[in-house]
């Protein structure tokens, strides 16, 4: 099976600049896993969003590098059962003409 949960939209403490460590800013966070599924086993997905959200809030990264790593192990985890990962994370916002945007794939 594979879950995949897009365009998680939220205001987080992210990034080096002065302003961004006192200043919230929205991100995007996109997630694609592939996991074994049996009866009764299964992700859930309301539980991965709230991980997801209550772990960028409270470590306040400062690189995206950071948050991907930090975020991506921390499932990888807590979900023994996923087998693959990719995990995006978008600052729409920071630059005038574009999003920016990191990527990492586990597995």
């Amino acid at each position: 099976m594979t879950i995949e949960i897009e365009d998680l939209i939220f205001d987080t403490i992210i990034g080096l600049l002065d302003f961004e460590r006192v200043v919230k800013q929205r991100v995007i966070v996109n997630l694609k896993a592939s996991y074994n599924y049996s009866k009764g086993k299964f992700i859930n997905y309301v539980e991965l969003r709230d991980l997801i959200i209550e772990t960028m809030n409270s470590e306040k990264f400062e690189l995206l590098e950071e948050a991907l790593k930090g975020i991506g192990d921390l499932i990888l985890d807590r979900y023994r059962d996923i087998n693959t990962l990719e995990l995006k994370i978008t600052k729409p916002d920071i630059l005038d003409n574009c999003q920016v945007s990191l990527s990492r794939k586990w597995g």
